[in-house]
């Protein structure tokens, strides 16, 4: 009788390690199957700026037409007083100085324009935060600062051209005749649409018309008519909030006109379109408290999209996504000061070629450059650090 229960525990034991092995085959075979875009990072990318110019936190990157990589900072204040040892009357040192707050890169790193700050004519904002610039040259700018209500527009020189709203407006989420701390701006230019992601302030979704800054319509979560109303601090185990938490981090419309809203305090994309219907959401790393996971989104430059890179500034890396079945494929990046690792990992943006840009903000300020490598088969869900291969 033992011999028989002995004989056959061991024959059940035999199947689950079989059942096991068949199933982690499986999932071998299936991780091996998929397809991702690979990235090294250039740790030579940029070059070191001129005038021992340092970067305060960076919170803003956009590529124009020519492959050009524009940033945005917050120079000054975010400095430690030691990083600006020079601005002080006497200099207390030869280094360093603030860098203007934009600033602009080619694709080897030579900075080629720095400009910025207040001017005549306009109200710079008290916190500048993303950049965007159009195929005309025109470099827009939000801002999130307590008292920032405007939309800026400079020439690629410096020149300022057009501001929408107006600082100190104090403006609500369904106001409008201003915004209330900008994140970041989203140009569709065949539709002379901008979407503004307002923001720190709001909790909405604001389409504008790009020549008069008009707000022509807007939305919150789920579609719903924003409420302004606090919402208190997120927990990942309480019922989905029906309304965007701030801030309203990013809103990207991709060609095939689908729009993709980072709720990032929330952990979550919602999905758009370009009217504001709701289609439907995703959650990522819905564990992650504080600053929140979903930050940024930059979409693949092949012709249909086909990915896009989240960057997530709190788990300290960029997830990579299909973007039509809104699959996660992998992730890179960790947690560290070295190239490769990030510090807040804040904005992202692609070139033409395909290669990745990342701003990091408080006190991570810098911006990095992650080469596009090609497709490669996904053999782990964390890369980690990617750098160079031999």
């Amino acid at each position: 009788m033992k011999r028989n229960l002995y004989i056959g525990a061991a024959f059940v034991a035999a199947l689950l390690v079989l059942a096991t092995g068949e199933v982690l085959l499986e999932r071998t075979a299936s991780a091996g199957s998929v397809q991702a875009p690979r990235f090294e990072v250039d740790p030579m990318w940029p070059k070191p700026l001129p005038n021992h110019w340092r970067i305060g936190s960076a919170i803003g990157v956009g590529v124009d037409t020519q492959d050009h990589i524009w940033i945005i900072h917050r120079s000054g204040a975010t400095l430690d007083r030691k990083e600006k040892y020079a601005e002080t009357n006497p200099p207390s040192a030869d280094c360093c100085t603030s860098a203007p707050p934009v600033l602009e890169f080619d694709q080897e790193g030579n900075m080629l324009h720095a400009w910025g700050g207040p001017g005549p004519g306009y109200e710079w904002p008290d916190s500048n935060h993303g950049i965007t610039v159009d195929s005309k040259g025109i470099v827009w700018i939000g801002g999130n600062g307590a008292s920032d209500g405007q939309i800026l527009k400079f020439t690629k020189d410096g020149k300022f051209v057009k501001q929408f709203g107006f600082a100190y407006a104090g403006a609500g989420s369904n106001d409008l005749w201003a915004f209330n701390r900008v994140a970041k701006i989203f140009l569709d230019e065949p539709n002379n649409e901008a979407y503004i992601s307002d923001g720190y302030g709001n909790k909405r979704v604001a389409v504008i018309d790009m020549d008069s800054g008009k707000i022509k319509r807007y939305w919150g979560a789920y579609g719903n008519k924003p409420d302004d109303r606090p919402l208190g601090p997120y927990n990942p185990e309480a019922p989905v909030a029906q309304q965007f938490r701030n801030p309203v981090h990013c809103a990207e419309l991709s060609h095939d006109k689908i729009l993709y809203v980072c709720d990032r305090v929330n952990d979550r994309i919602q999905i758009f379109t370009p009217d504001g219907k709701f289609q439907k959401e995703v959650f990522v790393e819905k564990n992650t408290k504080g600053d929140g996971a979903v930050w940024d989104i930059a979409f693949s430059k092949d012709r249909d999209q086909k990915y896009f890179y989240l960057a997530d500034g709190a788990n300290e890396k960029i997830h990579v996504f299909d973007r039509l079945s809104m699959t996660e494929l992998t992730a890179f990046g960790d947690g560290g000061r070295q190239p490769g690792q990030f510090y807040a990992v804040h904005s992202i943006a692609t070139d033409s070629k395909g290669n990745i840009y990342t701003t990091e903000t408080y006190e991570g300020k810098r911006v990095q450059k992650f080469v596009y490598k090609g497709l490669a088969n996904v053999t782990k869900q964390e890369q980690g650090v990617v750098w160079p291969k031999k």
